[in-house]
C-alpha cells in the first residue's frame, strides 16, 4: 500500500472510540496473549449482532474457512464446490485439506455464485462418482447470495454449506444475517474490511459443538490432560485478547460504519449514475448489502487498468474487481462449470474508495477526477 501524503485509500479501519479502552485494560491486567476476558465478550457481541447461538474468534478470516471445512467433514482427495469470484482466501483453505476445488460461475444480479451453474455441477460430479463434500459459498463486496435457492439445492443433495462471509458482515437476506444461513458462516477482520481487528476472523454456527471444536483445534488441539497431549493436529488460529478487544469497540460501531458505507455507495451513484455505459451493482430483493465496496462497471472503451492507472496520478487507490479463481493460473486445472460471466465482469469492473472515514471533500475528489475520465 503507497502511503504517499493526500492519498485516498480504498478501505482503511476506522477506529470509533472506545477500542483504546478493551486493548489498555487488556495490557494492564496482562491479558495479552490468546487467552483474557475480551475473547468471549467479543464472541458475545458477534453472536448478538448476527443472532447466531455461537462464535469462536479466529486468527483470520482465511482460517476460520479453513476450520470450517475440516468441521464439516472435508478430507483428502475430496471435491469442493466453491465461487470462481472471489479472493484467493476462499479457494486456498480447500487446498490445505487435500481436497480439490469445482469453481462454480456467478450469475447476473448478485454477482455470486448462480444456483443454476451449482446444480448442473452437483449433477455432474454425481454423474462421475464424485459426491461432492461441501458448498463454499461467498457473499461478495458484501452482496448477499441468492439463499433461498443455493440453500434449498444444498438440502436437496444433503451437501454441507459453508459461508464465506469475510466482506458481509452486516448484510441481511430476508431480513437475517448472513453467514446464518449454513453450517457454519465465516467473517474476516482484515485491516480493509468494514470493522477490524487488524487482523482476525471469526465462525459462526447454530451448532454448538461445531464451535467447541473449532475451539478446540484452533488452540492446538491439545487434550484434556495433566499434560501436554495431542490426539490429533490441531492449529495456532485462535485470536489474541488484544485484538479481540479492539474487536469489541469497533462492534459498537458496526452500524454506523454500515451507514456509512451505503452512503458512499449512495453518493457515487447519485453524482456519476447518469455517464453512460457506467453501471452499479444494485439490491435485489430480499438483499441488504454492507456496501463495504462500492464496485463499477466501467463503459467502453475504458478498461479498469486504464482508470486505474490514472487516478493513481491523482494520489487515489482503486482495484479491479477480482480475478476468478478459474481463471488464476493456481487453478487452471480444476474442474469450472459456467459462463465465464466473472471473467467478463473482471475485465470491466472497478472498486472505488469506500473507506467509512472518507470526508466530503476526497468523495468530491474522485467523483470530479472521475466524470473527467469518464464523460467523453
Amino acid at each position: 500500500m503507497n502511503y504517499r501524503p493526500g492519498r485516498i485509500f480504498l478501505s482503511v479501519p476506522h477506529m470509533g472510540g472506545h477500542e483504546k479502552n478493551y486493548a489498555l485494560k487488556a495490557i494492564e491486567d496482562n491479558w495479552v496473549t490468546t487467552a483474557g476476558p475480551n475473547l468471549p465478550g467479543f464472541e458475545h457481541d458477534i453472536c448478538q449482532h448476527t443472532n447466531a447461538r455461537h462464535a469462536v474468534a479466529l486468527s483470520s478470516g482465511t482460517a476460520a474457512l479453513h476450520l470450517a471445512l475440516r468441521l464439516v467433514g472435508v478430507q483428502p482427495g475430496d471435491e469442493v464446490l466453491c465461487s470462481t469470484f472471489t479472493f484467493v482466501a476462499s479457494a486456498n483453505p480447500i487446498l490445505y485439506l487435500g481436497a480439490q476445488p469445482v469453481f462454480i460461475e456467478s450469475e447476473p444480479d448478485t454477482w455470486n455464485m448462480s444456483p443454476e451453474a451449482l446444480h448442473e455441477a452437483i449433477a455432474d460430479r454425481l454423474r462421475l462418482g464424485k459426491r461432492p463434500a461441501a458448498i463454499m459459498l461467498v457473499h461478495l463486496y458484501g452482496m448477499p447470495a441468492k439463499l433461498k435457492e443455493i440453500i434449498a439445492i444444498a438440502d436437496q443433495y444433503g451437501i454441507p454449506v459453508v459461508e464465506d462471509a469475510a466482506e458481509a458482515l452486516g448484510s441481511r437476506y430476508s431480513g437475517h444475517q448472513v453467514g446464518t444461513f449454513g453450517r457454519l458462516g465465516a467473517f474476516s477482520f482484515n485491516g480493509n474490511k468494514i470493522i477490524t481487528t487488524s487482523g482476525g476472523g471469526a465462525l459462526i454456527s447454530e451448532d454448538e459443538q461445531l464451535i467447541e471444536n473449532a475451539r478446540f483445534l484452533s488452540t492446538q488441539a491439545k487434550d484434556p490432560a495433566p499434560f501436554y497431549q495431542h490426539s490429533q493436529m490441531g492449529y495456532n488460529y485462535r485470536m489474541s485478547n488484544i485484538s479481540a478487544g479492539i474487536g469489541r469497540g469497533q462492534m459498537e460501531v458496526l452500524e454506523k460504519r454500515i451507514k456509512q458505507r451505503r452512503d458512499i455507495f449512495n453518493f457515487y451513484r447519485q453524482q456519476l449514475g447518469h455517464i453512460e455505459g457506467l453501471e452499479f451493482q444494485v439490491e435485489p430483493k430480499a438483499c441488504f448489502s454492507n456496501r463495504w465496496l462500492t464496485t463499477v462497471l466501467l463503459p467502453e472503451p475504458h478498461t479498469p487498468a486504464s482508470i486505474q492507472s490514472a487516478l493513481e496520478e491523482e494520489n487515489i487507490e482503486t482495484r479491479p474487481l477480482w480475478k476468478p479463481m478459474h481463471l488464476q493460473p493456481l487453478f487452471e486445472h480444476h474442474p469450472y462449470v459456467g459462463n465465464n460471466l466473472s471473467g467478463r465482469l473482471f475485465e470491466r469492473g472497478l472498486c472505488l474508495p469506500s473507506s467509512s472515514s472518507l470526508t466530503e471533500e476526497e468523495l468530491d475528489k474522485v467523483v470530479k477526477h472521475l466524470k473527467r475520465l469518464l464523460e467523453v
